[in-house]
């Protein structure tokens, strides 16, 4: 680990990159968040299925599992499955009787995450809808569902608003919603970035600054995934004051 000098008399701080974050991320792993064989089998099952290594964290999956933990959440909304590994985690803090119900638009994808979700006991909580995002969210509210009270959304960002405007619609007041990869290494603060995933994270925050129905804050992370970060904003009762 490269150290660098921070003036007479003071001791040096670690030089901040990748592998300081990830020693630190695995530092924390190992003291706070146990071994769990099925978790480990979903990540080897999803490498080999040829899925991209873009799940959260060990120590972001725990976050979400302690979040709806937190709330009693007892329905719980995903949009973008991958291979079930944020699923589990979720899934693991329902309240019972529950469902979570997650999006994915990659057949392939959606079979692996069903292998994962079932291998780790609880593919009974978590239904799998495969398609278009867009279109499973129209669907799902159409049928008037009953509220969700956790929304997960981990898709492709330039369609951030469109996702967020209806977990509002499905939440009710008190639902957390949370949105992943916000930050994008920094690029988010660049309005001249003509990248669609930034141009998307960037329409949300601009509908966020003027949605009188949520209040929302932004966190910037680093770790074993870079840096990133999440909006976590919570649904009112359209009132701001």
């Amino acid at each position: 680990m490269t150290m660098t000098s921070t003036g007479p008399g003071r001791p040096p701080k670690p030089e901040m990159n990748l592998a300081t974050w990830t020693a630190v991320d695995d530092y924390f792993g190992q003291a706070l968040i146990p071994g769990d064989a099925a978790m480990d089998e979903a990540q080897r099952a999803s490498a080999a299925g040829g899925l991209p290594e873009i799940s959260v964290s060990a120590a972001q999956g725990k976050l979400l599992h302690l979040l709806a933990r937190s709330i009693g959440a007892r329905r719980i909304l995903e949009v973008g499955t991958l291979g079930g590994y944020s699923t589990i985690w979720l899934a693991r803090a329902i309240r019972s009787p529950g469902v979570l119900i997650t999006l994915e638009l990659d057949p392939h994808h959606a079979q692996v995450a069903r292998s994962n979700l079932d291998r780790a006991g609880v593919g009974d909580l978590v239904e799998i809808r495969i398609g278009p995002a867009a279109e499973s969210l129209a669907a799902l509210a159409g049928a008037g569902p009953e509220p969700f009270d956790l929304v997960f959304i981990d898709a492709d960002k330039k369609s951030n608003t469109l996702y967020f405007d209806y977990a509002v619609r499905l939440g009710r007041p008190g639902t957390v919603i949370v949105v992943d990869n916000v930050v994008r290494s920094g690029r988010v603060a660049d309005s001249a970035d003509g990248n669609e995933a930034v141009a998307g994270v960037r329409q949300l925050v601009n509908a966020l600054a003027a949605h009188r129905a949520v209040d929302a804050t932004a966190i910037q992370t680093v770790g074993a995934k870079g840096y990133d970060g999440f909006i976590l904003a919570l649904v009112g009762d359209n009132s701001r004051d």
